[in-house]
C-alpha cells in the first residue's frame, strides 16, 4: 500500500514539473533529485569500504548538469581532480578506489541527468517518455513475475527477476510506445520508436540490475529511505538513470 500511495503522490508532481512548470524549477528540482541520488550512491559506495565521495563530487555534478556545451574536457579534468584528491586517503591502496568511485558517481547519477536535461531541451514529451517508458515495464514485470516467473535471471544479483518478468517488461514498454507515439510524438517512425522503446526498456533493467548489485555488495535491501514503500531516490530512478542516455543517444542522432 505505501509503494502504491508513494507513487500516487508522485506521478502527478513528475507530470507537472516535466510537462508545464517553468524552467527554474525543472532545472531546480532536477539539481535537486541529482543531489539526493549522489547522497544514497556515496552512502553505498561507504558500505563498500571505499571512501565517500566528498563534496567535490556535489560540486564537479552540479557543474555537469549545468555547463552549457557538451565539453568531454570536463570529464577528463574530474577524472584527474579525483586522481588528485585521492592522494589524501589515509592508505594509497584506497586511492584508486576513491578516485573511480568520485568519476563513476557523477557521471552515473549527474550525467545520466544532464541527458535528461537535454532531452527536455529537444521536447519535455522525450523526456517523460524516457522516464515513464521504465515505470510501465516496472508493473508488467512485477505482476507477470510474480504470477508465472520460473526462469531467474541474475539470482546472485536480484533473486526475484526472472525472464518471464523481463520479457513482459519489454512488452510493456513497446506497446506503451505504440500508444504514446502517434499521440504525443507523431513525428517519430513509429516501428523505429517501437525499437528505441525495446532498447530503452532493456537497459532500464540492465541499470535496475546494476543498482541492485550495489546494494547487494553494500549489503542492504535499499539505497534510502525517503520513498515509503520504494526505498531511495537512486531505487526509484535506478531504470531511468541508465535509459535516458540511451534515448538521448538515439533522439540526438536521428533528429526526431
Amino acid at each position: 500500500m505505501k509503494r502504491v500511495l508513494t507513487a500516487l503522490l508522485l506521478i502527478p508532481i513528475f507530470c507537472y514539473i516535466i510537462l508545464w512548470a517553468p524552467a527554474w524549477a525543472f532545472l531546480a528540482a532536477v539539481a535537486a533529485v541529482a543531489m539526493l541520488c549522489f547522497r544514497e550512491y556515496a552512502e553505498l559506495t561507504s558500505l563498500h569500504a571505499i571512501e565517500k565521495p566528498g563534496v567535490f563530487g556535489y560540486v564537479a555534478g552540479l557543474l555537469l548538469l549545468f555547463l552549457p556545451g557538451k565539453d568531454f574536457a570536463f570529464l577528463v579534468l574530474v577524472a584527474i581532480l579525483a586522481m588528485a584528491l585521492s592522494l589524501r586517503s589515509r592508505e594509497l591502496v584506497e586511492a584508486l578506489p576513491a578516485a573511480a568511485t568520485l568519476l563513476l558517481g557523477v557521471v552515473y547519477v549527474f550525467g545520466s541527468l544532464r541527458c535528461g536535461i537535454d532531452l527536455h531541451g529537444i521536447s519535455p514529451y522525450w523526456l517523460f517518455f524516457a522516464l515513464s517508458l521504465n515505470w510501465a515495464g516496472d508493473i508488467a514485470a512485477l505482476y507477470v513475475g510474480r504470477l508465472i516467473g520460473r526462469h531467474k535471471m541474475a539470482p546472485r544479483v536480484s533473486p526475484g527477476k526472472s525472464w518471464e518478468g523481463a520479457a513482459a517488461s519489454v512488452t510493456a514498454s513497446v506497446v506503451y510506445g505504440a500508444l504514446y507515439f502517434p499521440r504525443l510524438l507523431p513525428s517519430v517512425p513509429l516501428l523505429e520508436g517501437l525499437g528505441l522503446a525495446a532498447l530503452a526498456n532493456i537497459a532500464g533493467q540492465f541499470g535496475d540490475l546494476c543498482e541492485s548489485g550495489l546494494k547487494r555488495g553494500a549489503g542492504v535491501k535499499d539505497s534510502g529511505t525517503l520513498l515509503p514503500g520504494h526505498g531511495g531516490w537512486l531505487d526509484r530512478l535506478d531504470s531511468s538513470l541508465f535509459a535516458l542516455p540511451v534515448v538521448y543517444f538515439v533522439v540526438s542522432n536521428f533528429h526526431w
